[in-house]
């Protein structure tokens, strides 16, 4: 089963790279899928999620948002693809946690609201993959872009680990 899954991810890193011949079109994949699921996340994180008032009654602070279900969802579907991999997006994802965190520190101090700079950050990635998609001659169809969109963060460690020389 798990060779299965991990033939299936090689399919769809082929089925991307077949998007990807361009150099121009490569640079702005790599720059704009870390921001674009960084806006992403970045939204999700800022729904509000209600309060487990057990919890609250007692004093305790939980750091649990929306955004923590959808992780666990990515996650889960990135470690039935590739395991390695999984763990590397996850290290992504708290880094991108971490800045997150930072950005509401900064709204609180009087910054921006959070949602409105994850919202612009992830509609000027989006519009850049976009515009990445129609510079190559192969561009996907809209479901193939939404499926792009979905194992790009996977993708882009699977060609740090196939520069490396690392087996995954």
């Amino acid at each position: 089963m798990a060779e299965d899954n991990k033939s299936r991810a090689f399919r769809y890193f082929a089925e991307i790279e077949g998007w990807s011949k361009h150099p121009g079109s490569r640079a702005l994949y790599y720059l704009f899928i870390p921001v674009f699921f960084f806006g992403l996340l970045g939204l999700i994180w800022m729904i509000p999620f209600p309060e487990i008032g057990l919890l609250k009654k007692y004093g305790y602070h939980i750091f649990l948002n929306w955004a923590s279900i959808y992780i666990a969802i990515v996650i889960y579907y990135y470690l039935r693809l590739i395991p390695l991999l999984s763990y590397m997006v996850l290290l992504s994802i708290g880094v991108m946690s971490y800045l997150i965190v930072q950005l509401e520190y900064q709204e609180m101090a009087g910054g921006p609201a959070v949602w409105l700079v994850c919202l612009v950050l992830m509609l000027i990635s989006l519009f850049s993959l976009w515009i990445g998609t129609r510079i190559e001659k192969n561009s996907p169809s809209g479901r193939q872009f939404l499926s792009f969109l979905l194992h790009g963060p996977v993708w882009l460690w699977h060609l740090i680990f196939k520069k490396l020389n690392v087996r995954h």
